[in-house]
Formats: C-alpha cells, structure tokens, sequence
C-alpha cells in the first residue's frame, strides 16, 4: 500500500479545493489526486436522463483511474466524498488498496434526512448557490472554528457560491439514493483510515466508531475542536492522521 497513490474525494457541497490545504504536504510523501466530481467545480454534468445516482459517480472515479493507468489506489474522501469511495468499493473492489474515511458514514438516509436532500435541492435550482452557502455552513464547522478563526467559514461560504446549482442538486439528490454500505464494509479486506472532528455534528464520532467496528483493519483518528470538514478546519491534523497511517 505504501506504493499506492492517494485519491480524495470531496465533500458536498464543495470541490476539489478544499484540499487545498493538505495537498501540498501531502504531496510531499505521496502521489495524491484530487478530481472535482461530477457537477462541481469544474467537472461538467453530463446530460442523461438517469436519475441522479452516486454509482455514475463511481464510475467517473473508474474512469479517471483507467486515463491514469492506475491499477489499483488508496481511495478515500470527506462526507460525501466517503459516500462516493463506497460506491467505487461496490463496483470495482480490485481498484482500491486502502481506504480513508473523514467525517462520513456508512448507513442510508432516513426518510426524513432523504427528503430535506430533495427539499434542498429544489431550493438551490430555485435560489442559486449563494443563499445556501448562508444557511448550511454554520453546521459544517466547530463553534469554536467560527468563533477564532472565521476566516475559513468566509472561504468555505465563498467554494460553496461559486457551485453550479445544477451539479448541487444533482448530488444532494443522489446521496438521498444511496443504500446502506455496512455489509460492503464489513468485507473491505484492506487498511483503513478513519477520521473524525470531536465536535463533528452530522457525522460525529459514534458514526466513525461505527465504521471502524465494521471495517476489518481499520485505525481511528479524533480531530479534537473540529467539525464536520476537518481538512479545512485542521489540515495538519489530517495530513498527520493520514501520513502517520500510511506505512502502516
């Protein structure tokens, strides 16, 4: 594993730049990739008639990873970045030689949580990307994050603006169609890493234990003082988690 490239995902509803400050320790020891998906930043939407679906995703994971010639990586992501690494472990098990999970979960919405996905989704075709970046980035960061340091809150509202809402709502509207991965999970046969903001409100540590207890091989990292986007709030702290698993 230690050979593998490192892959990362990003999380909703954002792209591939808020890696930005990780990439480049990071990139120091390892090989890492970080494609903006489907929608997002600057991958376009393809035109289907499809309904939204994080297996089309996965398959663009694929795809990006046949243009490389890559074999096989350590794949991982943020939230629906982890979503997404879950899916590519569903359709092409032999690709992935190592999984990084940060701040994500492995069970389905409930019905109420797949329908406020839908109900935001409707609201950002219809009001546009600036309005959401209001509303929801309070809930993506640590009181304490907002507090001392507001200006990540300030970059994290301005990733969010300049989103398509097209590729928005396509997101929201596939991660409230993805099924449960516990079983896809418990038969990952490879190293993992999980991490976790202490203070992580829509995906908090009893959901990362969760997916250690499931995982046959898996290391957990609490980032303490930190939210639900970790790599924005604490980048060192996840370049630290992630570097001082990988030879592992």
């Amino acid at each position: 594993m230690t050979d593998l490239p490192l892959v990362l995902l990003h999380a909703f509803p954002v792209d591939a730049r808020m890696w930005d400050a990780v990439r480049a320790p990071l990139s120091e020891r390892l090989r890492l990739i970080t494609p903006d998906q489907r929608g997002l930043g600057r991958s376009p939407l393809p035109e289907t008639d499809r309904e939204p679906s994080l297996d089309d995703a996965a398959r663009d994971v694929v795809a990006l990873l046949d243009r490389l010639e890559l074999d096989k990586v350590v794949l991982g992501g943020c939230s629906m970045g982890g979503y997404l690494t879950m899916a590519v472990l569903r359709a092409a098990p032999e690709r992935v030689g190592g999984l990084v999970f940060i701040d994500t979960k492995a069970t389905a919405d409930t019905p109420e949580a797949a329908q406020a996905r839908h109900d935001l989704a409707a609201r950002v075709e219809a009001e546009g990307a600036g309005r959401l970046a209001e509303t929801v980035t309070p809930g993506l960061l640590a009181e304490k994050t907002r507090a001392d340091r507001p200006e990540v809150a300030e970059r994290l509202r301005a990733l969010i603006a300049t989103q398509p809402p097209s590729g928005i709502a396509w997101a929201a509207r596939a991660m409230a169609a993805r099924p449960d991965s516990v079983e896809t999970l418990r038969w990952a046969d490879v190293p993992a890493l999980v991490v976790v903001g202490e203070e992580d409100g829509l995906t908090p540590p009893d959901a990362a234990n969760t997916l250690v207890e499931t995982l046959p091989d898996a290391t957990l990292v609490v980032l303490p003082e930190a939210g639900h986007l970790t790599p924005l709030e604490d980048p060192a702290g996840v370049v630290e988690a992630i570097l001082g698993w990988y030879p592992a």
